[in-house]
């Protein structure tokens, strides 16, 4: 069954055939602190990265994996639902058995590097950089100054970035204080962001509407700050569409999308980029 999916993988992105290195970017924390002190168990949502993964590798990419400091990201079991992958039980056990052959989530054995390493190594060395969903981004990504560097750098050069769902909020990541420019969205405060290398560009992420309609994941609590919220007030151009359908917004060399549905969309948009 594995053979028949990567087949069509590969028919849907043979025409985009260009060997490059694909930078994926995630958080190394398992955790999302809530209001009121509450916390919850999560991490990346499964399909929102192996869907975009499956097709970089079928497409000839090379993939490189990493995370703040270099320790293995860690998988929001809530996602293994294969409702996210469209009712496609054939493709979640793809999804997860590459997973599982990457020993990413492997702690001590995890492939993943830091971005510490990743900057030593050169960002001229990447093509593209990548950034998966699920709550986690939430929690430090947005706010990570390794992170920033790596993205302004890609800006920079207008190079290939693509995030999705709860990933594009890791954007804010590039203002001159993210840390603290997080921390007053967070409290309510919706100060204008100075110098966001972003602001104007139109993007996407999972939306007010659909957070509001996923309460269940955070088992009674309540998010810090969204992320259509906390880009919008950054100064982006939100794009909105339908809950639950496929999003994917293009502006110069920013690819984003909605949700989780939106991740395989966003991957291939990435692959027309580097053509």
């Amino acid at each position: 069954m594995k053979k028949t999916l990567m087949a069509g993988l590969l028919a849907a992105a043979a025409q985009f055939a260009h060997a490059g290195t694909v930078l994926v970017v995630l958080s190394d924390q398992d955790k999302l602190d809530l209001k009121d002190g509450k916390v919850m168990q999560t991490g990346f949502f499964i399909n929102e990265l192996m869907e975009p993964v499956q097709t970089f590798i079928a497409a000839g990419h090379t993939v490189v994996f990493a995370t703040p400091s270099g320790t293995a990201p860690s998988a929001d079991q809530k996602s293994d639902d294969v409702n996210f992958w469209g009712g496609n039980e054939q493709a979640r056990r793809a999804s997860k058995a590459l997973l599982a052959t990457l020993k990413l989530t492997a702690q001590g054995a995890s492939p993943a590097i830091s971005l510490a390493q990743v900057k030593q190594a050169g960002y001229d060395k990447f093509d593209a950089v990548f950034v998966p969903g699920g709550h986690i981004p939430m929690q430090d990504l947005l706010k990570d100054q390794s992170l920033g560097e790596l993205l302004a750098s890609f800006h920079q050069a207008g190079k290939v970035t693509g995030l999705t769902c709860h990933g594009t909020i890791a954007l804010l990541s590039t203002l001159p204080d993210a840390r603290g420019y997080v921390g007053k969205l967070e409290a309510g405060q919706r100060p204008p962001a100075a110098q966001w290398i972003y602001q104007g560009y139109k993007m996407t992420a999972f939306t007010n509407e659909e957070e509001e309609q996923a309460k269940g994941f955070l088992n009674g609590g309540q998010m810090k700050l969204f992320p259509q919220d906390g880009l919008s007030a950054a100064g982006a151009q939100f794009v909105a569409a339908r809950p639950w359908s496929e999003n994917v917004v293009e502006d110069r060399e920013l690819i984003s999308g909605q949700n989780p549905q939106s991740g395989k969309a966003v991957a291939l948009a990435m692959l027309k980029k580097m053509r």
